[in-house]
């Protein structure tokens, strides 16, 4: 059964930092189209961050670029969300999905399409 599973949610201030875990389970993460998403209370569900199976290429919310990068641990099937510069404005619940090889473009997953593997998100609050 093809799992995903975040971890690393928590209350900060803005300006600081946090690092969220994305974990799968029944499949190899780095074959797939990976996208990390978020969702406000009351505003609908963003892509936030796209990265290609096959080469890397990366899709930015403008609102997070040079804030948010990812990154992948292939031994533990683990990809990482890092945000720096934390705004009040990107408290919401971070979900991370996956999408099939060679299914989609970075872009369209991220603006426009629903992967169908997601996590069960985690609450990232920025708040003083």
């Amino acid at each position: 059964q093809l799992q995903l599973v975040e971890s690393g949610g928590n209350l900060v201030q803005p300006g600081g930092s946090l690092r969220l875990s994305c974990t799968a389970s029944g499949f190899i993460f780095r074959y797939y189209v990976i996208g990390w998403f978020r969702q406000a209370p009351g505003k609908e569900r963003e892509g936030v961050l796209c990265v290609s199976d096959s080469d890397g290429t990366t899709y930015y919310k403008e609102s997070v670029k040079g804030r948010f990068t990812m990154s992948r641990d292939n031994a533990k099937n683990t990809v990482y969300l890092q945000m720096n510069s934390l705004k009040p404005e990107d408290t919401a619940i971070y979900y991370c999905a996956a999408d099939y090889p060679g299914s989609t473009t970075v872009q369209a997953m991220c603006e426009t399409e629903n992967p169908p593997y997601w996590g069960q998100g985690t609450q990232v609050t920025v708040s003083s």
